[in-house]
């Protein structure tokens, strides 16, 4: 059995390199905007909890802001990529 027409036209296109970029470029602004106000903030709680003597309160209080922050940080990337 033989190959068809299709088979053989189908050759696999290698990504732009602006594209490769641009896709790890974006890669990298959604990491900070997840991780940074996560960790930063409950960093910061576990330095308050230690300094204040609360364990785990702020640490927990801080760590619940970071997610909500890194959410609409995320949120607020992804509606100005389907703007474009």
């Amino acid at each position: 059995m033989g190959k068809s027409q299709n088979d053989s036209d189908i050759t696999p296109v290698p990504p732009n390199k602006s594209t490769v970029i641009l896709l790890i470029m974006t890669m990298a602004d959604t990491t900070w905007r997840m991780f940074l106000p996560i960790i930063g903030l409950t960093i910061i709680g576990l330095l308050a909890d230690k300094w204040l003597h609360s364990t785990p309160w702020i640490m927990s209080i801080a760590m619940a802001i970071g997610i909500v922050l890194a959410t609409l940080l995320v949120r607020q990337q992804l509606q100005r990529v389907k703007k474009k």
